[in-house]
């Protein structure tokens, strides 16, 4: 049973757009209900038991605890190719309403990314987004749905308030702390620790960052799992070759003049209705 999306419309204040503007990043607290972060967390739950079978995710041996079953992945992409509630959740109406202010009118949906952060599992070194994602005009911009309450223990993310209007970095390496970070990601090197805030939140919080801010996450060292949902946009009058190029990128709100993909299961979905 699908859970009804919260779709009444969100007004962003010229204090959260400030906030964003000084910051490079916004917290949004409990913009997403109790009954869609579990419905999330069921679906999570039904595709990594096999429940819900989706191609290129093997179900697990039978004798696997839920938490054995859970901690075989850190993370998944782009889900919302293959399966319809994270095609809904990339739409979701009332993170496009803060996009739309942060970086609308018209909103191109890009990418989600499913992570599933048990413990002990590693975080990733320090980066820009926008370094893995580019867009002319740059206007990148991730939504982080937190998916369970997350602190300094079970590996939030930390942010650089400001660097948000600093170049990409191209001066990366393999991370250097491989029981911190994930191996086989890219970290930005001789970064300031000093200046880094922890984003701490609690389930159904949405954060939104650029896509210049430089941000990490840490080892989860609780016994408690750290799992998200995180989509990245762009304005949809930015041109992309990321992923297919811009045909291959839904146009969430708005129009554009450069080509864009539709919803795959919402065949019903209007950007400019929304």
């Amino acid at each position: 049973m699908l859970t009804k999306p919260v779709t009444d419309h969100y007004n962003v204040s010229v204090e959260q757009v400030k906030a964003f503007s000084e910051d490079g990043f916004l917290k949004v607290e409990q913009l997403i209900s109790a009954d869609e972060v579990s419905e999330i967390n069921r679906h999570t739950d039904d595709i990594l038991s096999g429940r819900q079978p989706i191609e290129g995710i093997e179900p697990p041996p039978p004798d696997l605890s839920h938490e054995e079953i859970l901690a075989r992945h850190l993370r998944i992409h782009m889900l919302h190719h293959k399966d319809e509630l994270h095609e809904r959740y990339l739409l979701h109406p009332r993170i496009l309403d803060i996009l739309e202010v942060l970086i609308g009118p018209d909103v191109m949906a890009m990418q989600t990314m499913l992570f599933i952060k048990g413990p002990g599992q590693p975080g990733q070194g320090y980066h820009q987004d926008s370094y893995y994602i580019k867009t002319w005009p740059d206007h990148l911009c991730g939504a982080w749905i937190a998916l369970d309450d997350v602190d300094e223990e079970n590996g939030c993310v930390y942010m650089q308030p400001g660097s948000q209007y600093e170049p990409i970095t191209l001066d990366v390496q393999a991370p250097s702390d491989t029981d911190e970070h994930q191996e086989g990601l890219t970290e930005i090197i001789d970064v300031d620790r000093s200046l880094e805030v922890p984003v701490i939140a609690n389930a159904g919080d949405v954060v939104f960052f650029g896509g210049h801010i430089k941000h990490r996450s840490t080892k989860n060292r609780s016994e408690r799992f750290r799992r998200a949902f995180v989509s990245h946009y762009s304005n949809a009058r930015s041109f992309t070759e990321w992923h297919g190029g811009n045909e291959q990128q839904i146009l969430a709100r708005g129009k554009t003049h450069l080509p864009y993909a539709t919803p795959r299961f919402d065949l019903d979905y209007d950007p400019i209705a929304r």
